[in-house]
Parts: structure tokens; sequence; C-alpha cells
């Protein structure tokens, strides 16, 4: 058996030391890898521990497209196999290439490239792709996150090619992580979900319910690093840089990261960050904080009916991928205003990690419609759930925290939690207004669906805490052979048929199936 693992930025150390592990545990010895940053990609060269077939680098592949001619009956061609069911929703997803973010901050979102340059580039990629999967045959592809062009057509191209494909997914609750065949479900709980409805065993109920009383509580956000006490949304905690003590460190950075920019051989690489771009735009963002927005804010009436609306962290596979025509936060807050009965609010939040990144202007035109009120970021979420008739948002995982906590939700994307019927998926804006009036009047809470529902969660993932280790602690760390990823590898294994070669010790806390 052959795999392929989609290894971008600081997943690929991550992801490295899964295919280590599927190596010295499973006996597969024979990886390929489509490799995103080129420092990710020189680990990758170096290491010793696994001879990887190939390793296809994305900056590679588009430091070619200006070679690139147009082939209108290849991209005719590449539409018609490979189109969902257009080619244009492939740049749509690409924070680079389509708005130039990443490289600049948000609300940067001028793209470098034009129609004939995103042409070539979807076409350069799509060769590259399909000559890689031919060539090396993968049995199966491994992937995280699906935010670009490259990634997009890699997940599907090798899913039409009939390679198995398995999407690395988080559930939003505790920690726990899945695998699904497709990037915009979660098949094997969703089956799981289908099994203990129809009656089949559930040992993981208690824990489920466990977990529900936990949760209602004492509700702590998924990612706790997101909320408003970890994240600078005072105007003191944006200028923390100013003080004595860390005006060197400041100067530090900013000299550090000009040397290794000017020093770095392929500086030209398309995903590098200019440093005086990133010192323009940080400079931007802390005039913007300087400035606030504090006096737009209101306070919240919880005796009044209101909708509760948080904003998205931008840009994310959250709205660019699963929900590509509801990008628009300020026109999708029109149109949910629009669409409430006369006696309803909406309260619109921001999202603490955004604090700083949205223009004032923006705050301005949400405070222009009369049924609002902008909530400040630093009032808790939980509390706005709690005294909410419903909640809408497009993905995120405040929809999960509050069906938790048996709120009606109404969702514009393709998110896990859609499958309860306590969450109502709405992709036709001219039926919300008849979708929110009919939710919040027959509005009813299941208890057994939710526990049911957790319990095929519990089931179908592992408990292992892969976003501390990857967006906290940048996966450097878990490069090589670790004992914390062994569950969610077995989780991989059984999904692949794959029977254990060896025995590798793990930590105690972490088991597959454990009921919590």
């Amino acid at each position: 058996m052959k795999g392929c693992f989609l290894l971008q930025r600081r997943f690929a150390f991550i992801g490295h030391a899964l295919v280590i592990l599927l190596k010295d545990k499973y006996g597969v010895t024979d990886f390929c890898a489509y490799v995103y940053t080129r420092d990710s990609f020189e680990f990758l060269k170096s290491q010793k521990d696994i001879l990887y077939t190939n390793l296809l680098l994305d900056e590679d592949i588009h430091n070619n497209y200006k070679k690139e001619q147009i082939d209108k009956d290849y991209l005719k061609w590449l539409e018609k196999e490979y189109g969902i069911p257009n080619l244009w929703l492939y740049a749509e997803t690409d924070r680079i290439i389509r708005f130039n973010q990443l490289l600049r901050e948000y609300p940067y979102e001028k793209s470098k490239y034009n129609h004939q340059d995103i042409l070539k580039i979807i076409q350069s990629r799509a060769k590259a792709i399909i000559d890689f999967l031919e060539k090396e045959k993968p049995d199966f592809l491994v992937l995280s996150a699906i935010g670009a062009i490259g990634s997009f057509l890699l997940y599907t191209i090798a899913k039409k090619k009939g390679i198995k494909v398995l999407v690395i997914r988080p559930m939003s609750t505790e920690n726990r992580w899945t695998l699904s065949l497709s990037y915009d479900n979660v098949e094997y709980i969703e089956d799981r979900y289908k099994k203990i409805k129809e009656g089949a065993e559930n040992p993981h109920s208690q824990a489920a319910r466990n977990f529900l009383k936990k949760f209602a509580d004492n509700p702590t956000p998924y990612f706790i690093d997101y909320s408003p006490e970890k994240q600078a949304i005072s105007t003191r905690k944006q200028f923390k840089f100013l003080a004595p003590k860390n005006l060197l460190g400041s100067a530090w950075w900013f000299i550090k990261n000009n040397y290794l920019y000017y020093k770095n051989k392929n500086k030209k690489d398309y995903s590098n960050i200019k440093p005086w771009e990133a010192v323009f735009d940080k400079t931007k963002r802390k005039i913007r904080m300087l400035i606030g927005f504090k006096n737009l804010t209101d306070n919240p009436d919880f005796t009044e009916n209101y909708v509760f609306y948080p904003l998205h962290y931008e840009p994310e596979i959250a709205t660019l991928l699963l929900a590509p025509f509801f990008t628009d936060q300020l026109w999708l807050v029109k149109q949910i205003a629009k669409s409430l009965p006369f006696d309803y609010k909406i309260y619109v939040k921001e999202h603490p990690a955004m604090v700083g990144y949205r223009p004032r202007s923006f705050y301005k035109e949400l405070k222009k419609i009369p049924n609002l009120k902008l909530v400040s970021p630093s009032v808790k979420s939980f509390s706005l759930i709690n005294g909410a008739k419903i909640v809408a948002t497009i993905t995120g995982s405040v929809g999960w925290e509050s069906s938790l906590l048996k709120k009606p939700v109404i969702t514009f994307g393709k998110i896990f939690f859609n499958n309860l019927s306590t969450v109502k998926n709405c992709t036709d804006i001219t039926k919300l207004p008849s979708v929110l009036k009919d939710h919040i009047d027959n509005h009813k809470y299941d208890e057994k669906e939710l526990v049911d529902f957790v319990s095929a969660i519990f089931s179908e993932s592992v408990n292992v805490d892969i976003a501390q280790m990857w967006e906290v602690e940048g996966g450097s760390k878990y490069k090589e052979r670790s004992p914390e990823l062994v569950p969610f590898v077995d989780f991989l294994a059984s999904k692949l048929g794959l029977k254990e070669e060896s025995k590798i010790q793990t930590k105690s806390n972490y088991h597959l199936d454990k009921p919590l």
C-alpha cells in the first residue's frame, strides 16, 4: 500500500510524524506528498526517517505559470472532468492567489493576478497534479486543510481517480478529531449516528450525557485561544509592544525578518511575505485599533428578542470553502436583519481574533441597520447565546456550541452539525424569512437526538489535541516519533484496513473508543 499526504505549512511536521508512525506500526513504506512552503519542503528532504518517492512542491509549480500558454480545449476538458461544476471555484478558495491575503493582512483583498493569470495557474497545477498522481499511483490520500487551488485540485482529482481520500477534521467537541471521505461531510459519524438511531448498541451514551452536562454547567469555547480573555481586544494590549521591555524584542523581530528575507535565495516564492509590507499592514492595524470602534457598540439587553450572529474570522476555509457564496458577511447580516420578525433585533459581535483588522467603516455600515446592535467583542459569546432566541452562523463553532446549549440554529454553509433537526441550513436567501419564522415558532429540543449524535462523534473520533500541536505550538516539536499521535494513527489505520505490525507505547489517557 502506498500513501500520499498533503503536507502544508506547519502541518507538514505533524503529517510527517503520522507518516513515520504508519511506517513503524503498520508497515506502510511507500509515501509521496504534495507540499506547501519551501521550508517544509527542505525539512522533508533533509530528514532521514522516510524516503518519499516524490515531493511535489506547490511553489515550484507556481513558478512555471508565466511560461504556461492557455489551452482552451484543455481547460474545457478539465472543467468537464474535474469542475465543481466550474473551475473558478478553485480560485475562490485560495486566500493568496485570489485575495493576496496571508501575504497581506485582512482586509487587503487585491489579487496580484488577473483572469488570464489565474487560468494559467489552475491549468499548470492541474497538469502537474494529474501527472503526479498517475506516476505515483497512491492507494490513499490524507489531507487536512483544503485552502488553496493546489490542495483543492489534489482532493478533487484524487477522488475522481478512485483514490481513497481521507480528510482530517476537527469536531469542535473537546479535543476530538475525526476522518471523513469528503471535506464537507462526516460520513463515518453520520453512518454511526444512523445506526444508533435505528437501535444499534451505543456504548458512548453515558459519556455523551456526561459531556453535555459538563458543557451546560461550564461552557467553554472549542479553541480557547480565540476567547476574549486570550485575545488583544483592548487598546492597551494591542500596544504592549511599545513598553520599554518589549521594544527591543519588536526591533529584533523586524531586523531578523528582514535579514531572513534578503538571505533567502527563494524569496521570490509567491507564498513569501515581504517584511516591509508586513510592517505597513501591522502599522495600519495598530492605527485602526487606536481609533477603535468602542463608541459604536451597544449594551446587550437580554430581555429583548434577538438573533445572535457572531462574525467569522477571515480569511478561513469556514467561509471560502464551506460557504463560497456567503463570504460577504456585511451583506449576509443585512439579509438576516431584513428577514426578522418586527419585534426582533440582530446582535452582531466581532470575533475576538479579528479586533483591529476590520476598518471602522465596516462597523459604521453595520450601524446603519435600524434593528441591529453591535456588541463589544469583550462580551462572552455564551451569555449572548443563552439570551438569544436563535443563533445564526455561516459554519462557525458557535453554532455547534449553541446546539449543545439547546438553542435553535441557522447555518448558511456545509458543516457537520447540520445533521441535527434543531439546525436549519439555509442556502436560498429568499427563503430566509420563512426559515427564521418557522424555526423560532416551532423549535423543539430533542435530548435523545443530541445524545445520539454526540455518541456517534465519540465513537468515530479520537481525543488528541491536534489544534494545540498545530496552531499553538507550530507542529515542529512533533516532527519525529510522537506517541501523542499514536491514537490518531490507529484510527487512520482502521479506516485504511491496516493491521498492526508492531507495538508502540502510547499515553494512557489516549484511547480510541474509550468512553470519557
